[in-house]
């Protein structure tokens, strides 16, 4: 579904260009395909080249990018609105940052159904209702009329997801779509990522800086560091990795150990 060859992406900036992205590689069909590496390796800049949302500083160049047989690259405006939210969708880091802060939630999910499906507003509140039960909203009517400032970090997460599937997308981002979130809020959204994934055969494109999280929950993993892929791997081989950059932050990860005699644990 995605292929990306030799992608490039700089920012300019008051003290000269920054390189984000040096000459990255990978493909993602129907499958969650993890991409991991340190903050500040070119991960975010990644999803935003793909969805045509990096600021107009920035220069992208590849020698292909292409989703579905479209160019990612040469794409105009009126073919980046038909692919965004129909074919490819987004979910960002943090749902209090990327839903309106002054819209309610059933007035945001509606817009969507709206402007990409042409449906009324009885129809776009019925289908918006439904996706909010999909991804297992125990009251749905009630978040409907919600705020974002209302909702605790997973519900607005759900909230978000259920906006960005709203038009039946093709292809998912998910930017570090758990890192605010507390364990058990974390692992409802893995499921219901999981879930639609495997009923709707998408594909995803999960970016983490959770190596264990990655290793369990998608199919490959694309390693990156300073810009480049370094290696992919089957996640459920991540662990044997022999590449020197994955060992090391295999190795990074805190452990509990034991120290003195009591065997006490920290």
């Amino acid at each position: 579904m995605l292929s990306i060859k030799n992608l490039r992406v700089r920012y300019s900036t008051d003290f000269g260009e920054i390189e984000a992205l040096s000459g990255l590689n990978l493909t993602c069909g129907k499958e969650i395909l993890g991409v991991v590496g340190e903050s500040g390796s070119g991960k975010s800049s990644l999803g935003k080249a793909i969805m045509g949302l990096l600021p107009k500083r920035a220069t992208v160049a590849a020698d292909q990018m292409c989703f579905d047989g479209h160019d990612l690259l040469n794409r105009n405006e009126k073919v980046a609105n038909m692919l965004r939210g129909r074919q490819i969708a987004m979910i960002f880091q943090d749902p209090h940052l990327a839903l309106n802060p002054i819209m309610k939630i059933g007035s945001q999910i509606s817009e969507t159904y709206r402007r990409h499906l042409g449906y009324g507003s009885h129809a776009a509140r019925k289908y918006g209702l439904e996706m909010l039960d999909a991804v297992h909203i125990e009251d749905p009517s009630l978040m409907w009329n919600s705020y974002p400032r209302e909702l605790s970090g997973g519900m607005a997460q759900r909230a978000m997801i259920a906006m960005m599937l709203a038009c039946s997308p093709e292809f998912l981002i998910a930017d570090e779509p758990t890192s605010a979130l507390d364990v058990l809020s974390r692992q409802a959204v893995l499921q219901t990522l999981n879930e639609l994934v495997k009923l709707r055969g998408m594909g995803l494109l999960f970016i983490s800086h959770d190596l264990g999280l990655i290793s369990r929950f998608c199919d490959r993993v694309v390693i990156i560091r300073d810009g480049i892929d370094v290696e992919t791997v089957s996640a459920n081989g991540l662990e044997n990795s022999t590449h020197s950059y994955t060992k090391a932050l295999l190795d990074a990860r805190p452990r509990l150990i034991s120290m003195g005699s009591q065997n006490e644990q920290y």
